[in-house]
C-alpha cells in the first residue's frame, strides 16, 4: 500500500518527522507492521537499527516497545542488526527496551554478542557485556563463546573489550572449551596470534595446561604445527608461564580420556598413588625437557635456513649460468671456452674452484637436511646424547656454509693485486676468528662432559639438578 511504502522510505531516510506525520494519518500503521513483518524480511525497527538512526529507533520504541522483540526471516532481532553494524548507541536503546533480546539466537545460532564479537565491534561488545553480563556465557551451536569467535576471526581489540567486561580473572569463561575441547588459548596458539597469546598469558587467568578433546595442551598444538620463526616467541611465552606438553604432565582424571578412567577404576588406591607419583617429574627434569624443546626448535629453524641457502646456491652458482651456447668449432672473438646454455659459468672457467664450491655446499645442504629428517622422523631420539650429535652435525653444516661463502667471494672478486691482497687478509682474519669460536665451544663442551663423568662416578659432589640441569646429559 502507498502509506506502507512511504513509511519504509521515511525509516530508510531516518526522518522522525515524516514517520510521526504518517502515524498521525494512520495510528495503526505500526500495528500493521507488527502483523505483517512475519512475512517480510525487516520491520521498520530492523531497518532503523541497521542504518543507525538513533532518534528514529528511540521514537519507534516509545510508541511500540514490542518491536524490539520482533524477528526477521533469518531469526535476527533489531539488536542483531545494530550489533552487526556497530551502532553502540542504538544497541543501548534496544537493550533498555528489551534486555532479554541479548539472549536471542538467530538461525545461525548466534546471539547479538556473537555477531558483534565476530565482526570486531568493540564498542558494541563493551555495551552488551556492561548491560547484560550473563550474555558472555551464551554459546553457539559449536559450543563457542564470544571469546572463541574473537580469536577465530582475529578480532584482538574486541577480545580485549570482552575480557575487560567479564574480568580477566573469570577462569570459567576464559577456560571454556568448545565442542572440540579448544579454549581461546588453544585457538590463539593454533592460529599463531602472538599478540593474543601474550595478552592472554600476561593479563588473564587462562589455564596454560588445559587439554583439548585430543589430550593436547597449547604447547603440544604449537610443537605439532608447521614451524616458523614466530613460533619461538610463542613457545618462550608459553614456557615462561609454566606451559607443559601432555606427556610431561602427571596423570590427570579428566573426561577427555575415558580409557585412563576405566584403567584407574580397576586399580587399587595404593597402586594409583604409586602410578601418579611415578609420573611426577622433579623441577630439574622439567628444566631438562624445556632445554631439549628449545634446542630442537632452534635446530629446526637454523637447519631450514641453511638448507634453503645451500639449495639456492646450487641452482644459481656464483657468476650465474651461460645465456648462450658456444661450440668448439664456432668462431669466437671473446675468448670464451666452449659452453652450453644453462650451464654454470664458474664450472667452465675454474673446474677446481667449482668442484670445491659444490662439495662444501652439498655438505652443508645434506647436513642440514639430516637434522630436519631426524627431528621430524618420530624416532625416540630424546636423550641428550642424540641432541649433542645433532648439534655436531649443525657445526659441520655451518662450517661448510662458511667455506662455501669464501669460495664464492673469491671467485667473484676481481683479479687485480690490491683486491686479492685485501680479500686474502679478510679471509685470514675471518677464518682465524671462526676457528677460535669453534675451539672455545668445543673446549667448553669437553669440560662439561668431563665434569659430568666425574660427577657420575662420584669423584666430585653431585650438582643440584634444580639449580642447573643443563650440565647433566641424562635421559628425559
Amino acid at each position: 500500500m502507498e502509506i506502507e511504502r512511504k513509511l519504509l522510505e521515511a525509516v530508510t531516510e531516518g526522518s522522525v518527522d515524516a514517520v510521526e506525520d504518517l502515524l498521525r494519518q494512520d495510528p495503526l500503521l505500526l500495528d500493521r507492521a507488527l502483523v505483517s513483518c512475519s512475512s517480510s524480511s525487516d520491520s521498520p525497527l530492523h531497518i532503523a537499527a541497521m542504518l543507525g538512526h538513533v532518534g528514529l529507533v528511540r521514537e519507534l520504541l516509545r510508541r511500540r516497545p514490542q518491536l524490539a522483540s520482533e524477528l526477521d526471516s533469518a531469526g535476527s532481532s533489531p539488536l542483531h542488526a545494530a550489533a552487526a553494524r556497530g551502532h553502540a548507541e542504538v544497541v543501548g536503546e534496544l537493550l533498555a527496551a528489551d534486555p532479554e533480546a541479548c539472549a536471542v539466537r538467530n538461525q545461525e545460532g548466534l546471539t547479538p554478542l556473537h555477531v558483534a564479537a565476530a565482526k570486531g565491534r568493540v564498542e558494541v561488545v563493551g555495551e552488551l557485556v556492561r548491560v547484560v553480563p550473563e550474555s558472555v556465557r551464551a554459546l553457539t551451536d559449536r559450543g563457542e563463546t564470544g571469546l572463541h569467535l574473537c580469536v577465530v576471526r582475529n578480532r584482538f581489540m574486541a577480545l580485549k573489550a570482552l575480557i575487560k567486561g567479564v574480568g580477566g580473572q573469570n577462569s570459567e569463561v576464559l577456560n571454556w572449551k568448545d565442542s572440540d575441547g579448544f579454549t581461546v588459548l588453544h585457538l590463539a596458539v593454533a592460529k599463531k596470534q602472538f599478540e593474543t597469546v601474550k595478552y592472554l598469558l600476561s593479563s588473564t587467568a587462562v589455564d596454560v595446561n588445559a587439554l583439548n578433546a585430543n589430550g593436547s595442551t597449547a604447547l603440544d598444538i604449537l610443537l605439532q604445527s608447521p614451524r616458523d620463526l614466530r613460533d619461538i616467541e610463542i613457545e618462550d611465552s608459553l614456557r615462561a608461564t609454566g606451559a607443559l606438553t601432555a606427556k610431561d604432565m602427571p596423570i590427570i582424571l579428566e573426561d577427555w580420556k575415558p580409557s585412563i578412567q576405566r584403567r584407574i577404576t580397576r586399580t587399587s588406591a595404593s597402586s594409583l598413588q604409586l602410578k601418579e607419583e611415578s609420573f611426577k617429574k622433579p623441577a630439574g627434569k622439567q628444566k631438562q625437557t624445556d632445554w631439549l624443546g628449545r634446542k630442537r626448535s632452534a635446530l629446526m629453524v637454523v637447519a631450514s635456513l641453511i638448507a634453503t641457502v645451500a639449495f639456492q646456491a646450487s641452482i644459481t652458482p656464483p657468476g650465474g649460468v651461460w645465456q648462450d651456447t658456444l661450440r668448439a668449432n664456432d668462431n669466437s672473438t671473446s675468448g670464451d671456452k666452449p659452453h652450453t646454455v644453462g650451464k654454470s659459468i664458474m664450472a667452465s672457467n675454474g673446474r677446481t674452484t667449482y668442484g670445491l664450491f659444490m662439495i662444501f655446499n652439498t655438505l652443508a645442504f645434506l647436513s642440514s637436511l639430516s637434522i630436519i629428517l631426524l627431528l621430524v622422523s618420530g624416532l625416540p631420539i630424546k636423550r641428550r646424547r642424540w641432541m649433542w650429535i645433532q648439534m655436531v652435525i649443525m657445526w659441520i653444516a655451518i662450517t661448510a656454509q662458511v667455506v662455501t661463502y669464501f669460495i664464492a667471494l673469491r671467485d667473484m672478486s676481481p683479479t687485480n693485486d690490491d683486491v686479492q691482497r685485501m680479500l686474502r687478509k679478510v679471509t685470514e682474519i675471518s677464518v682465524l676468528t671462526w676457528l677460535c669460536v669453534v675451539g672455545v665451544v668445543f673446549v667448553g663442551n669437553v669440560i662439561r662432559m668431563n665434569l659430568w663423568i666425574l660427577r657420575k662416578y662420584g669423584y666430585i659432589k653431585e650438582k643440584d639438578t634444580s639449580a642447573a640441569v643443563d650440565d647433566e646429559p641424562e635421559e628425559v
